[in-house]
């Protein structure tokens, strides 16, 4: 078997073009730009907008959507009813319900109910699918994982509490109002 030699052509450095030296030195000249004037700002007792992570919280916006989460009732059972169709209003099909029955009021309850966040893309449609309000994209964005099967979240991890979920509820009922409480960063305070 012949090995084939691809050879690549890369076009020179031009003085003028997208792809020139000039390029490079106007970027330079604006990165130069920007530190001269954050020093200046800083000498001034000025900072720019800067998190200190886990100390402080950036304020999010209502509509943000986080992880995915199942409401759990008073009576600490979930609000879902195992309809399955956030299931299949998943484009990425990383939801995997298996129903059971009940004697309950609530005739069905979701047995399984899994989520695969590695595959999970945060689009809402599943909130929007369900009749219940029992799946709600919450406010939670740091999921990550050292391995895929610390990605799958199974119902006991994904089961939240109804009243760490009245913002985003209220917020889906029209009822909420921005900003929360809590000690967060606002998100227009860039260094004013």
């Amino acid at each position: 078997m012949a090995v084939r030699v691809v050879k690549v052509v890369r076009p020179a450095l031009r003085v003028v073009g997208p792809h020139s030296s000039w390029a490079v030195l106007v970027g330079l000249w604006v990165t130069t730009v920007h530190l001269v004037r954050n020093l200046a700002g800083f000498a001034r007792g000025r900072q720019d907008f800067t998190v200190h992570f886990p100390e402080q919280r950036f304020m999010q916006p209502p509509a943000m959507r986080g992880m995915p989460v199942l409401v759990r009732m008073e009576n600490g059972k979930e609000r879902c009813v195992a309809c399955g169709l956030c299931e299949w209003a998943c484009p990425t099909t990383c939801i995997t319900i298996y129903p059971a029955e009940t004697a309950d009021e609530v005739e069905r309850y979701p047995e399984v109910f899994d989520i695969d966040m590695s595959r999970c893309m945060f689009c809402g449609l599943c909130e929007e699918a369900c009749p219940e309000e029992a799946i709600v994209m919450s406010r939670q964005v740091e999921i990550s994982s050292y391995s895929r099967r610390g990605s799958l979240w199974h119902k006991v991890d994904l089961l939240v509490p109804e009243d760490r979920l009245k913002t985003r509820i209220d917020f889906l009922r029209g009822e909420y109002e921005f900003p929360p409480a809590g000690p967060q960063v606002p998100a227009n305070d860039r260094g004013k």
